[in-house]
């Protein structure tokens, strides 16, 4: 693969810095000069800030699109996405998988940084892919700017200048953060390969589709509604000479299957690591055998589950 994720990342983000009037976004630096691109957390922000957001996680290798479904009488918006690189888009640098921590600060960090930075280091060594940059991309689904200290300690992690640090933000409950979360359907279906045990670097070709949640609360309520769209919305197609039990992927093989993610959070105790692994895939999976072209379908897209989620849990958020 001749290209080089953080550098396509950089682009976009400076892409996004020129046209940052036109997203309704801001930036600033940091003291150390690291460059914070915000998306959603004091600026509006947009669909089209989601778009760019969720095409740097994913290091520009894949094509993202917006367009609009209907489920269950309820108009929405959709996100499509196709990448010839799974993998390494997905796993390598899409995926929420380095923890960033600070005082009174706390975001899981996705985007081509986790490459350079080697975060997960499972992760990075299983999907076998590195690169070297001078200029680096963090993405952070966070309600607060992160700390100088905090910007300082990832421009390490990644051993370049913190001048040569990008970091894009923004809150759950906003519009650029709803489309690049609704983006990971695919990212979703290769962990849940991964954690099956198949070789996910055998996916060849992935393309899927995903609702994008209407925001109608904050950032709590948003977190699982979310969720929710990848979970009973999303339909993921995956292409792939090896064989594959495309039963035991969808998200209906979790024991959770069939509660609001707002739900399953709650009786976790508010715990991600207390949550099967299980339910966090795409309600529905076609896996297309490309030795013999054969097309495997399991699970569901799952219209009463996403409008319960929108409608019922909205007008009742107060117990959740």
């Amino acid at each position: 693969m001749n290209q080089n994720l953080n550098s396509n990342a950089a682009k976009i983000a400076q892409k996004m810095i020129d046209d940052s009037e036109n997203l309704n976004i801001r930036h600033f630096e940091t003291e150390s000069g690291t460059t914070i691109i915000d998306c959603g957390v004091k600026a509006e922000g947009s669909y089209r800030a989601g778009i760019l957001f969720a095409r740097a996680c994913m290091g520009d290798l894949a094509e993202i699109s917006i367009g609009t479904m209907d489920v269950d009488g309820l108009s929405l918006k959709k996100v499509e996405v196709k990448t010839d690189h799974p993998a390494v888009s997905c796993l390598s640098s899409q995926k929420a998988g380095w923890s960033i921590k600070g005082e009174k600060f706390f975001a899981l960090g996705s985007g081509p940084a986790r490459i350079l930075a080697g975060k997960p280091k499972e992760t990075i060594e299983k999907v076998g892919y590195r690169e070297k940059a001078d200029t680096t991309v963090l993405a952070l689904e966070a309600g607060r700017y992160p700390p100088e200290e905090v910007c300082n300690s990832i421009a390490g992690a990644c051993n370049v200048d913190p001048q040569n640090l990008y970091i894009l933000i923004a809150r759950t409950a906003s519009p650029a953060s709803t489309v690049q979360i609704s983006a990971r359907m695919v990212e979703t279906c290769l962990y849940k390969m991964d954690h099956l045990g198949y070789d996910v670097n055998a996916v060849k070709k992935a393309e899927g589709q995903a609702p994008i949640a209407p925001i109608v609360g904050d950032d709590n309520l948003m977190m699982g509604i979310t969720n929710d769209m990848i979970i009973y919305g999303s339909t993921v197609s995956i292409y792939s000479d090896m064989e594959i039990d495309v039963g035991n992927i969808p998200s209906d093989t979790s024991d959770a299957y069939g509660k609001p993610f707002a739900q399953i959070f709650k009786e976790a105790g508010y715990d991600f690591y207390k949550i099967n692994p299980a339910i966090f895939a795409p309600g529905e999976v076609r896996f297309n055998n490309t030795k013999t072209n054969q097309v495997k379908t399991a699970g569901r897209v799952n219209p009463e589950l996403i409008r319960k989620s929108i409608v019922l849990y909205t007008k009742n958020a107060e117990h959740i």
